[in-house]
């Protein structure tokens, strides 16, 4: 056991081996599964009160109490605050939106959007990556790498140009990355490799490059990450006075947020800084459905850490064997080999989760609904919405239920296929969407074109 006040611990009862903070791992080196952070909260100061961080709220000149993780960092005790890298990160907003919740079918008050698009980079990536860039710097790192569908690229990026700390090196696959979040890491200045593949052969890559060439890693497989990611439940219950909702909808990627958020309300509870923990709903895209299928169709459960990895083992054989690969237009979540499989299965357990799937159809018709009631969002974000709606229909979510749908990235990290759904152009519609299954666009706000005329255009706008 440990005797640091923090550490990294292996996520498996059966092993459990420990590490110090000051190791650069991203799985057990005994029996390779996933690694949390850990607290020795027996001799570290506990808040009396979640209430007790609104005072950070007075000392916003102060770098960490401005930023929207480190202000949280009596919850997150393993980095001197000398080492901490912020660039503001955090400025998000928790807008209530009754809009949307009509469309979900939530009765008025109920439904809240947290929007991460808000963030320096554009979307929540940037909450894991000051924690991921403060570690690179504790350890010294020369060159920080990751794989990636676009955001977390861009995250990364922007916080090596930033703060000037190391060089950055991004793989990503081919055609599989939308050019908003390309553009970024290439202004940011970041080696930028395109791999002849998917983001799950990219993601394979790095991880073999960074250990055969000792490049810190930066996906969510490192457990630094998912520490900066808990700091959006820290703003969701901020927001709520403190008081949790009935469920956070998110949508399911590689898996990183939902198993952030289940860590934080996990640790909240068992330090009585909340008394209930939400539910947790976690959303697939029906072309990248890895979770899901696991879940539903084969029974997989976290089992008190002792997962079924015959089950995952056959199911990834059969995938490669059947050469299925993910597809969706929502790109943010196009992954077949989820890395935080494991600890998203702890998640659901821990908050009474549920996982869905929805199509690219339902996804693009929410993300419209998102977009007419005040808010752009990527598509991956509006899986949360279009997930929310379904579990409405089904009763699963009640009327009364006060829903978090969480919005993960800024509309224009990905704007084609808004503009294809938007445009009324049949061509850029059928070359655009069509070919992922999404035939009709009923909440599209197409352009009117209009002649050069006055009166031409008075008459277009009725008045």
């Amino acid at each position: 056991m440990s005797t640091d006040l923090s550490f990294q611990r292996c996520i498996h009862p059966d092993c459990g081996k420990t590490y110090a903070v000051s190791e650069v791992l991203t799985a057990c080196t005994a029996c390779d599964n996933l690694l949390d952070i850990e607290y020795d909260w027996s001799r570290l100061p506990v808040p009396g009160s979640l209430r007790e961080f609104e005072a950070k709220w007075a000392n916003r000149r102060n770098p960490l109490d401005y930023s929207g993780v480190w202000r949280f960092r009596n919850l997150l005790p393993w980095a001197p605050e000398s080492s901490i890298v912020t660039i503001g990160e955090g400025q998000t907003i928790l807008q209530q939106s009754n809009a949307v919740g009509k469309y979900v079918g939530s009765n008025a008050g109920q439904l809240f959007l947290q929007y991460e698009g808000l963030n320096p980079s554009g979307s929540f990536k940037d909450n894991g990556m000051t924690a991921a860039a403060t570690h690179a710097r504790m350890v010294g790192a020369k060159m920080a790498a990751c794989a990636s569908t676009g955001n977390t690229s861009a995250s990364l990026a922007i916080y090596a140009s930033t703060a000037q700390l190391f060089r950055v090196v991004v793989f990503v696959g081919s055609g599989k990355i939308a050019y908003g979040k390309l553009s970024q890491a290439l202004d940011y200045d970041a080696k930028t490799l395109q791999i002849l593949g998917d983001f799950d052969d990219a993601l394979e890559r790095v991880r073999e490059v960074s250990g055969e060439r000792g490049i810190y890693l930066c996906n969510s497989v490192n457990p630094f990450r998912l520490e900066g990611q808990k700091t959006i439940m820290y703003r969701v219950l901020e927001a709520l006075a403190w008081e949790p909702p009935d469920w956070i909808v998110v949508p399911g990627g590689n898996l990183g947020n939902s198993s952030a958020f289940g860590k934080a309300f996990a640790e909240l509870k068992a330090l009585g800084l909340i008394t209930k923990i939400p539910r947790l709903a976690v959303i697939n895209a029906a072309g990248a459905n890895t979770l899901y299928r696991l879940y539903h169709q084969q029974g997989l459960r976290w089992n008190d850490g002792r997962t079924d990895d015959a089950k995952i083992d056959g199911f990834f054989t059969t995938m490669d064997a059947e050469k299925r690969r993910a597809s969706t237009l929502a790109s943010a979540i196009e992954i077949n080999r989820p890395v935080n499989l494991k600890k998203c299965l702890r998640a659901l357990e821990t908050c009474n989760g549920v996982v869905r799937e929805v199509s690219d159809q339902d996804i693009l018709d929410a993300k419209a609904q998102v977009g007419a009631g005040g808010f752009g969002c990527e598509p991956a974000s509006a899986a949360s919405v279009a997930g929310a709606k379904l579990l409405r229909a089904e009763g699963v979510i009640a009327p009364s239920d006060r829903v978090v749908c969480i919005l993960t990235g800024h509309q224009l990290k990905d704007p084609d296929a808004t503009v294809a759904y938007h445009s009324g152009n049949r061509e850029l519609f059928d070359e655009k969407l069509r070919k992922q299954g999404v035939t009709s666009a009923p909440y599209a706000n197409s352009p009117t074109v209009v002649e050069n005329n006055l009166q031409k255009i008075i008459e277009a706008l009725g008045v």
